[in-house]
């Protein structure tokens, strides 16, 4: 069968892909920038990639007429202040496209929505699924509360939170109930209830075995990661002073935060166990499905992060076009350095920040990801999805990957902090020499100031930098 997959580049969409292979579907890859697809995969006969904006009516001409399925795995939660009418608008056009095709099945993965007063988060999810289930094709939603696995949002925030603080000070909503499941078992929802006749044109709950308010799924992740934490709940803390609790202490953007806080106020608990008795599906407990991620962090195999969408940091998906570093009007800051082994200077590079850091002057790099914070920003707590790889598109600190090429020895960054102007790192390998390239597009006589005012750094920060990359 041939089925399109839309947001392949995401964090389901990743991961379910190999599962549909392995049930021998031809998959028809969407994505909105097809420059960031470098999944393994991709040079499978059975994967077609096609570049669609579901906002442009006319780019959804590229869908194949022949497809039999479709899995609709769009959010725009946190991309834009009016993301429930961005969400509507998609819903919209998705529908009308795979009118014009054969498509016998669509499965829609939505969020819980059983209370009658929801969330906009909430709201939003429940507007799509009214609208694509006016098509002329088979339905199918899914509704899951938080997804638990490496890279998901709800585990990295959990693990900030339970990592950097010993003792937390927390809003109420801590205390309500919520049904957590391992992103192991969502897969196992989303591909076996593919064309199986008895899901047609209904909707299901998919949860894990627990059943635990967010304070006990914290405490229960310090204790697998045997650490003692003391949680202290206050009554006083309203929705906007626990987003921003959220976002100063957590990797999340702000927008995010303000969407996860309204929404867990609601309890979010499956109404029946009928998909799991109806697909033979026994779901992990909430301490399984942490271990799975743990033991994917650890062997650093996670195939897909939350913080690798552009959501993460409020930036269009036209970064990517960001490539071509200018000159004209720009304030530069080069150096090279002689290197004795381009294998070793090349892994060096491609192992920069995260966990690895920036190899000299951390604090500095740290006392920059603070400020960005307090200005709204991304700030250092993304790190990278992997250790050793990096890819167009990902995101690495406050940085997005614009362009890695290995074997060619050249990376360029694009900065995502908040600043009077736009800023690129680049490295690159040539002649027996790494070159060392920041530049800086100032906005007006900010942007100017800005630059005079940390060029003093640079010096030590940068000669520093170079002189780490180059060394075995």
């Amino acid at each position: 069968m041939k089925i399109l997959l839309t947001g392949a580049n995401g964090y389901i969409g990743k991961r379910l892909l190999p599962a549909l292979l392995l049930a021998g579907h031809e998959v028809v890859c969407c994505v909105r920038d097809i420059r960031r697809f470098h999944i393994e995969a991709n040079q499978n006969p059975r994967i077609t990639v096609i570049e669609v904006d579901l906002l442009e009516e006319a780019s959804l001409a590229a869908i194949p007429k022949d497809i039999d399925g479709a899995y609709y795995l769009v959010h725009s939660m946190a991309s834009s202040d009016d993301y429930e009418d961005l969400e509507i608008r998609c819903a919209q056009n998705f529908r009308a496209a795979l009118e014009q095709t054969a498509v016998q099945h669509v499965i829609y993965l939505s969020g819980i929505v059983n209370e009658t007063e929801l969330s906009a988060h909430l709201a939003s999810r429940k507007s799509v699924e009214l609208e694509l289930r006016k098509g002329s094709y088979a339905f199918t939603t899914l509704r899951a509360a938080i997804i638990i696995g490496s890279g998901s949002a709800s585990f990295e925030i959990i693990r900030d939170l339970v990592e950097k603080l010993p003792i937390m000070i927390t809003p109420k909503w801590l205390l309500t109930k919520c049904q957590p499941i391992g992103i192991r078992d969502v897969i196992a929802f989303l591909s076996q209830t593919l064309f199986n006749e008895a899901t047609y044109n209904q909707d299901f709950d998919i949860g894990g075995a627990d059943i635990l308010t967010y304070k006990q799924m914290l405490l229960e992740f310090a204790a697998a990661r045997n650490l003692t934490r003391k949680i202290i709940i206050v009554p006083v803390m309203t929705p906007k002073l626990s987003s921003y609790w959220l976002y100063f202490v957590t990797s999340t953007s702000y927008q995010l935060a303000v969407a996860l806080v309204h929404s867990m106020k609601i309890e979010v608990i499956c109404r029946n166990k009928k998909l799991q008795e109806l697909l033979g599906i026994q779901p992990s407990g909430y301490r399984e499905a942490l271990q799975l991620a743990f033991s994917r962090i650890e062997s650093n195999t996670t195939p897909s992060s939350w913080k690798d969408s552009y959501s993460s940091s409020g930036m269009s998906s036209s970064i990517l076009d960001a490539i071509n570093v200018p000159t004209h009007g720009c304030f530069l800051d080069k150096k090279q350095r002689s290197y004795s082994d381009r294998k070793v200077c090349i892994n060096n590079i491609w192992r920069i920040g995260g966990t690895q850091g920036w190899y000299y002057a951390n604090w500095l790099w740290q006392l920059r990801g603070y400020i960005d914070k307090l200005f709204g920003g991304v700030g250092l707590r993304r790190g990278r999805t992997n250790n050793y790889n990096i890819s167009a598109g990902d995101a690495l600190d406050f940085w997005r990957v614009l362009y890695a090429n290995k074997e060619e020895g050249r990376l360029i960054l694009f900065a995502e902090m908040k600043l009077p102007g736009e800023a690129w790192l680049e490295f690159q390998l040539k002649e027996g020499k790494l070159h060392q390239t920041a530049t800086f597009r100032p906005k007006g006589v900010l942007g100017r100031l800005y630059w005079y005012s940390v060029y003093p750094f640079h010096g030590f920060i940068f000669n520093g930098m170079i002189d780490a990359l180059v060394k075995k």
